[in-house]
């Protein structure tokens, strides 16, 4: 049977410090791969803390490294640092998102563009700055969402901008395929990290009854299938949404 083997492979997972984020890098560092923690720095620092605790726990491979994904110009000096450090960059799982949720009558327009700004202009921030310093036959990894393809309530904001992830990640393909680049997306259903807690139990337990597996996902259930995707066994695979919900949708 073929194990995965990252080693001597590159990867930079934006906000990489906490959450599903923290999780997929230690299964990338644990398939072999050298990974690199984005965060944003907030004003408290609890963002710098908790990428410096992650890459501590990691050991060795793994260096926190600061870069507002919003901002073009702090990508594009985080890839030439990776770049100057490391040499190559191989893989890119675009995983920094925030929430605001409230409905559309509420909604403010920063909150509209505040989750627009990072969920759907970071990834094109992030994949604008790394076409050409991306090693061929690399992988790229975008986080959807469920809400991008069901459009949960009180999310027109997170669901319009996870659904132009998909979008993205389809064309992207296209155009680096010729490169032998892959670019998929993973679209989680419920899972029980930080933000997937804070849904509340109510409202948590009608969503359980449309999930035929009757049990939420775990971090892992993600960061195994972005370790699967960055992998050779995935090489044939491009322009797709993997769904990882316990079977509500497919």
């Amino acid at each position: 049977m073929k194990i995965i083997d990252l080693t001597n492979k590159v990867a930079l997972i934006t906000g990489g410090g906490q959450g599903l984020g923290a999780v997929a890098c230690k299964a990338l560092v644990e398939a072999g791969a050298s990974v690199v923690i984005n965060y944003f720095d907030d004003d408290k620092g609890i963002n710098k803390q908790r990428a410096e605790e992650t890459a501590h726990e990691l050991g060795s491979r793994a260096v926190p490294m600061k870069a507002d994904v919003r901002n073009i110009n702090e990508v594009q000096e985080m890839l030439d640092s990776i770049l100057h450090q490391y040499n190559q960059i191989d893989i890119i799982i675009n995983n920094a998102g925030i929430l605001r949720d409230r409905t559309l009558k509420k909604m403010s327009s920063e909150e509209w563009q505040q989750v627009i700004d990072t969920n759907l202009t970071g990834v094109f921030n992030v994949c604008r700055s790394a076409v050409e310093k991306i090693s061929d036959d690399g992988r790229i990894v975008n986080l959807s969402s469920i809400s991008g393809i069901l459009g949960f309530f009180g999310q027109s904001n997170y669901a319009a901008a996870k659904a132009g992830v998909i979008g993205f990640t389809k064309a992207l393909s296209r155009e680096l395929g010729r490169k032998g680049i892959t670019v998929n997306a993973v679209a989680p259903g419920v899972i029980l990290t930080e933000m997937g807690k804070s849904i509340p139990e109510e409202v948590r337990n009608e969503m359980l009854k449309n999930i035929p597996l009757n049990k939420f996902g775990d971090p892992e259930d993600i960061a195994n299938t972005i370790v699967f995707l960055c992998s050779d066994m995935a090489k044939y695979i491009t322009g797709q949404v993997i769904h990882v919900n316990g079977g509500w949708i497919g």
